[in-house]
């Protein structure tokens, strides 16, 4: 029995060392997970640290290129309006007082202006601020003196206006600020809103999350957040905004990294540049230095308390409190953020209370990079592109100077979208139905200082200043008569030319008989008057026999790149051209026969100040001088008594200006090109459609021309007179020399030796009754 009970007892313990076997197998291995996990956190904490310091130490940003208008110089003797300056300066976000304190401030009393300018770093060196004097006499400055000394002042210029921005495919804009630039008021408001403890954590701050609670718990709704700062910028610099447990560990995690690593100050300044403050269109507005241009118009130095109480309410959220869309919302939001500024001693009382009173203050639309010039920056990218890629101008930050003129600018698409207008209302034509497009230059140096390629100069889809081509008509003729006038020996201004019937092969072998506008011949006419009137027979006779190859080889010296056909109909103009290709030809003759490549950039710098690259005005003389003053000399006739004589009436004889009037077949392309002695521009006008307008030269493009210049003022056009060139008396009537004797006399110019030597039977040096030997006996 008891060996029976040994064995059973035997078998029962085996059973029990068996199960404990068994079980043993399914103990879970604390030890390996905890060492796995570790692993694993490790891991996780590795690659986290490496994302905060790769992307917070490298390029942390990608900066759109900034794109600037060209600065306004100062100096005693520039023609400027008073009202033009005044624009200028509201362009520039200065403000009226009533005595200048601060940067950024003006006050006027009459035709004299004290303002305080801003310090800004150009291509050539930093202009400091100062305190300037403006006198103008009449339409003119007379003086400029520093207000501190009294000393005069030579020469200064304004601030640029930045005029656009290329964005990064993102569409992010900020204005990169340095912490030493951010006023302390805007910082001490930024920790006393969103995070007290800020100097004091290392990233997350459980005690701001308890008293944000309590704070919010009092006043019935949320007034503050307990996200840190340095949380705030890791979800927005590092993270998406996915709300899961995830995202939120990561967030924790890297805010105490980014502590572990960079101090305070780097921490302060990357979110002062970073944070989402508003929307303007596509584009997001990042960090406080674009935030206070877009909405104020200033730079964070100059804003009053309440916008910057303003500012860093919108931090709580953009859209929610947009003081644009809602700005009852953004009001309350603000006072809100005044009151904290005063609790923690940011302001005093008197403050809070002013800042209180007074309203938002912001902008209608943004005032930094808006892009309000679609058809100017198309140029300006178009000659970007030849030296820089389209990546570094999206992520860089390259500053951009170009040469653009916003008071021209202005002007311009003023007067072609109102003269459009007017031409509709008085011809019958459906509204919209016309289109136009201007281009003006400095005669001097090829700047491109105003370009329009739409009547809604806004309008950012054709360019038809860049892109439109449409037959220039009559614009070309005085090419044909420049390369008769170059022709050694052949032909002077004084030169006949057959106004007949004529009939030639078109390019198919068809006839074709050119006639002149009023269907009428004369029988023979002076090359210079042929011009000055733009009779078609004639120039085509006189193209015939200079062969068409010498007119399109003087149009390829001038620049023209563009294959021309080689028939008869080029002499009228049936060639297509842009009327940037027009400015450019006609730039040949305002610059006395030098090409001049139009440009729209001036230089580029890096965002730290560098200069990258000079645009040098590039001159090369293509043409002589003395043939180009003939025909110069001969438009300006135009203006006096010929197809473009509605400009001589306007301004006077006096004001020298020279132009052409272009027109094509069937009335569909209206243009004119002239220049006085500061700018030339080129006006074209037409249907998108190539439909007929029943508009000329002169009933279209020439009174939008005549609307420019009336608004931005004409500058006196005197030619400067090259060597070899003499004016000589010719009588009309039979193309010699003239003197006192003749009734229908002129003075024309003509290359030395050139001039007719017989004298007119009228003269009394000639051979007719009127004569010196017949005058003894009178």
């Amino acid at each position: 029995m008891a060996a029976r009970k040994r064995r059973r007892s035997g078998r029962r313990t085996k059973g029990k060392s068996s199960r404990r076997r068994r079980g043993s197998g399914f103990r879970i291995p604390w030890g390996k997970l905890l060492l796995v996990a570790f692993v694993l956190l490790a891991g996780w904490l590795v690659w986290l640290d490496a994302t905060v310091r790769v992307q917070f130490e490298g390029k942390r940003w990608a900066l759109p290129a900034r794109v600037y208008a060209r600065p306004l110089e100062l100096y005693a003797g520039r023609a400027l309006r008073p009202g033009d300056f005044l624009r200028e300066l509201k362009l520039l976000g200065y403000r009226g007082r009533g005595s200048v304190r601060q940067p950024g401030d003006y006050s006027r009393n009459g035709s004299r202006f004290h303002l305080y300018t801003r310090s800004f770093a150009f291509w050539d060196g930093r202009e400091p601020s100062a305190r300037l004097g403006v006198q103008f006499a009449g339409n003119r400055v007379d003086r400029v003196w520093r207000l501190d000394s009294g000393s005069e002042v030579v020469l200064t210029r304004l601030e640029p206006q930045q005029i656009a921005s290329i964005y990064p495919a993102h569409k992010e804009d900020r204005v990169l600020v340095r912490l030493e630039e951010v006023p302390p008021r805007l910082v001490d408001a930024l920790i006393a809103v969103e995070d007290r403890d800020f100097r004091r954590h290392h990233g997350i701050s459980p005690r701001a999350v308890l008293r944000a609670l309590v704070a919010n718990l009092r006043a019935g709704g949320v007034v503050q957040g307990g996200s840190t700062l340095t949380q705030q910028l890791v979800k927005n610099f590092f993270l998406t905004r996915d709300r899961t447990l995830l995202r939120k560990l990561n967030e924790a995690a890297m805010a105490l990294l980014l502590e572990l690593h960079y101090d305070k100050d780097e921490i302060l300044e990357a979110y002062l540049n970073e944070v989402y403050l508003g929307q303007d269109g596509a584009r997001a507005i990042h960090g406080f230095g674009l935030a206070s241009e877009f909405y104020f118009d200033r730079p964070l130095s100059e804003l009053a308390p309440e916008q910057i109480a303003l500012l860093v309410a919108l931090v709580k959220g953009p859209s929610y409190y947009d003081p644009l869309r809602h700005p009852q919302r953004a009001r309350a939001r603000r006072d809100l953020v005044l009151r904290l500024m005063q609790e923690q001693g940011v302001i005093d009382a008197a403050t809070a209370a002013a800042a209180r009173r007074r309203p938002l203050g912001v902008l209608r639309h943004g005032a930094g990079a808006s892009n309000a010039h679609p058809a100017f920056l198309e140029l300006v990218r178009a000659q970007l592109a030849r030296d820089y890629r389209e990546e570094d101008l999206r992520s860089e930050g390259l500053n951009i100077f170009t040469t653009l003129d916003p008071l021209l600018q202005y002007k311009a698409q003023t007067a072609l979208a109102s003269r459009l207008g007017a031409l509709e209302r008085d011809r019958g034509l459906p509204p919209g139905s016309l289109q136009g497009a201007v281009v003006m230059t400095g005669v001097d140096n090829g700047e491109v200082v105003a370009l329009v390629g739409d009547r809604d100069a806004r309008a950012a889809g054709f360019n038809r200043a860049l892109n439109a081509r449409r037959q220039i008509g009559s614009l070309i003729k005085p090419f044909v008569y420049l390369s008769a006038l170059s022709a050694p020996g052949s032909y002077t201004l004084a030169t006949w030319l057959e106004d007949a019937p004529l009939e030639l092969k078109g390019a198919r072998g068809e006839p074709w008989t050119p006639q002149n506008y009023d269907r009428q011949f004369r029988g023979r006419v002076l090359l210079h008057d042929a011009l000055v009137q733009s009779l078609n027979v004639p120039t085509v006779r006189l193209g015939m026999a200079l062969g068409v190859r010498r007119v399109i080889d003087l149009l390829e010296r001038m620049g023209l790149e563009q294959d021309l056909p080689a028939y008869p109909s080029l002499y009228l103009g049936a060639v297509e051209l842009t009327p940037l290709e027009v400015t450019g030809l006609y730039q040949v003759l305002a610059t006395g026969g030098y090409r001049t490549p139009l440009r729209a950039i001036r230089a580029v710098l890096t965002r730290q100040g560098e200069a990258l690259q000079r645009y040098p005005l590039e001159v090369a003389q293509v043409v002589p001088a003395g043939p180009v003053f003939l025909v110069d000399s001969t438009l300006q006739d135009v203006v006096r008594e010929g197809t473009a004589v509605a400009l001589g009436h306007r301004f006077g004889a006096a004001a020298g200006i020279a132009g052409k009037t272009g027109t094509t077949d069937e009335l569909r392309d209206s243009w004119f090109a002239g220049f006085d002695g500061a700018h030339l521009a080129v006006v074209w006008v037409g249907r998108d459609d190539n439909g007929a307008m029943g508009l000329t030269g002169a009933g279209g493009a020439l009174r939008v021309w005549s609307d420019l210049a009336a608004a931005k003022g004409v500058e006196s056009l005197a030619l400067a007179e090259p060597e070899g060139v003499e004016w000589v008396a010719i009588d009309r009537a039979s193309g010699l020399r003239a003197d006192s004797g003749c009734d229908d006399s002129v003075q024309w110019p003509f290359l030395a030796g050139s001039a007719p030597a017989e004298w007119a039977p009228c003269a009394s040096g000639g051979g007719g009754s009127g004569g010196w030997f017949g005058g003894l006996f009178e």
